[in-house]
This record gives structure tokens, sequence and C-alpha cells, in this order.
């Protein structure tokens, strides 16, 4: 894994979760979409966090369009290496999950990796050979787990040593309007994550689960909750750009954090980079 050249710093604001893409062509053709625009560049991401003053962000290659191939993001770290770490999904059943994972650890601004729970349905053997490859090569392990939350706490305990990240507050989001009609039904089940001391989670896109407008003050009570059980040492800000651009500007999901009164400047700190920057071992440098 590699790191900023700066130091580590609680002042930085981090985005946990963006995409970056190009249109599609025959040179990197999609398997499928993703909910945005026909192309959000790399540049553009780059464009878009210095239009609201964040720093770096995490960027995950979007497996609805490039699957297990993480080409153009490398591409991206390698044009602005300063403004993003790399996380790229796996699938946990491939027989050399851990030469993979091995390769992966290897390359310039590499922080993680990431799991769909719902593409290895039924195999948790696959979930286990991944995590202690992901254990050997001391990479955080992202996991997209909505709708399988009791299952992954499962998995979390089987690897106590082993840091995972929840996805998206680990609760099922809308990818257009409107937003569930009981968004944070599965919140006690997200809770009982918190006992799991390997287990952080993503503040990412959580202003898709709204049914007000901006500054979408009804997501605060739920939120609330969740950093309480886990502390804020635990959690991670984030915008889930592009998938929650028909819901919400990249603007409003920034300063829907930056102006909430129920933070305190150390809270948002953490919340906003500090806490990433602990978790990754990473930290963006201009």
């Amino acid at each position: 894994m590699s790191q900023s050249s700066d130091s580590p710093s609680a002042t930085h604001i981090i985005d946990c979760q963006v995409h970056a893409y190009e249109r599609d062509h025959p040179g990197r053709l999609w398997a499928g979409t993703l909910a945005g625009p026909d192309e959000v560049t790399g540049d553009d991401m780059v464009a878009a966090m210095d239009a609201v003053g964040v720093d770096g962000a995490l960027l995950v290659s979007p497996f609805s369009m490039y699957r297990f191939d993480p080409g153009y993001a490398l591409e991206v770290h390698a044009k602005h290496p300063g403004r993003f770490g790399l996380i790229k999904p796996f699938d946990a059943r491939a027989p050399d999950i851990d030469e993979q994972l091995a390769d992966w650890a290897r390359r310039p601004g590499v922080v993680g990796a990431r799991i769909m729970m719902d593409r290895v349905e039924s195999d948790d053997a696959g979930l286990d050979r991944m995590l202690a490859a992901a254990r050997r090569q001391g990479l955080p392990v992202n996991v997209l787990c909505w709708g399988q939350l009791p299952r992954f706490a499962a998995m979390a305990a089987r690897h106590p040593e082993v840091q995972l990240v929840v996805d998206h507050v680990g609760l099922m989001q809308p990818f257009k309007p409107p937003a569930p009609p009981e968004p944070f039904r599965d919140l006690a089940f997200v809770l009982a994550l918190a006992q799991l001391p390997n287990v952080a989670i993503k503040i990412s896109g959580a202003c898709t689960l709204s049914h007000q407008p901006f500054p979408f003050d009804d997501i605060w009570g739920p939120l609330g909750q969740i950093f309480d059980a886990f502390g804020f040492g635990r959690c991670l800000w984030g915008t889930d750009w592009t998938r929650a651009v028909n819901l919400l500007t990249y603007e409003q999901g920034v300063a829907a954090f930056r102006v909430a009164g129920r933070l305190s400047e150390s809270d948002r700190a953490r919340l906003m980079g500090g806490s990433l920057t602990t978790l990754y071992g990473w930290a963006p440098g201009r």
C-alpha cells in the first residue's frame, strides 16, 4: 500500500467513496451502467472536488461498468496521484484470489479491496479465502452488504484480524428518487455491528436516504445513533458520487455535513477525513 508523502492530517477533507469512468467506447466497453452522466472522468471528479474544497477521495473502480477491471482507476491515479487512494472489487470465488490481492497491494495508490456480498451468494468459503488473503496483505476490505447484514456480521466475527468497512451505512440506497419509505428499517442490524471492533462504517450516500431537501434534516437522528454506537473513529463520510447524482448535487453532499449543527469541529474533522487517514494509512498530497 502506498501513502501520501504528506503527513496524515485530520485537516484534510476526504471523500470515502467516489467513482470515475469514461464514456462507453470500443477501447473500454462497459459491462453495464451506473447511475450518472455518460462520462465522469478523473479530471471531472477532481474539478468537482476542487470546487467545494475536498482534498482527496477513495476512488472505487465501478463494478457496474468495469466489473473486476481497475484499468481506468489506475489511469486516473497515475494522472492525479496525490488526490486518490484506490479500491477495486474482487471476485471472492476466484481460485487465484491470493495472487490477485498480492498483485493489487503492490500497485501505487492502492489502499483497499472490495467485496459485493450479493455477488457471492451462498459462498462463504470464498469470502473466507478472500479475507484470509487480505489479512496476509494488510488490506482493509470494503463490503457492500446491504440486505445481508447478519451474514456480514458472522463473516466479520470469523475474521477479527481483518479491517472491514461497511459500504453506504449498511442500508439499501436508491439510484433515483424517492428514498425508500423506511430507509432506516434495518438500523438495529447496523448498530449491532459496532460490537465488532474490526468493523468501521462508511457514512457514504447517506443524504440519498432523506425524504427532505437539503440539508436533509431527517437523516440526523439515525446517523446520530450510528455515531454513538461506532464512535467517530470508525465512521467515514463520503458522497458515493456518481451513484447519488440523481438525488442531490456533489456540493450538497459535502455541505450537508459541513453545516450540520450536531457535529462538533473535532467530530467533523474525524468524520470527514481524520478517521479515513488512520484506517487506510493514506492522506492526499497536492
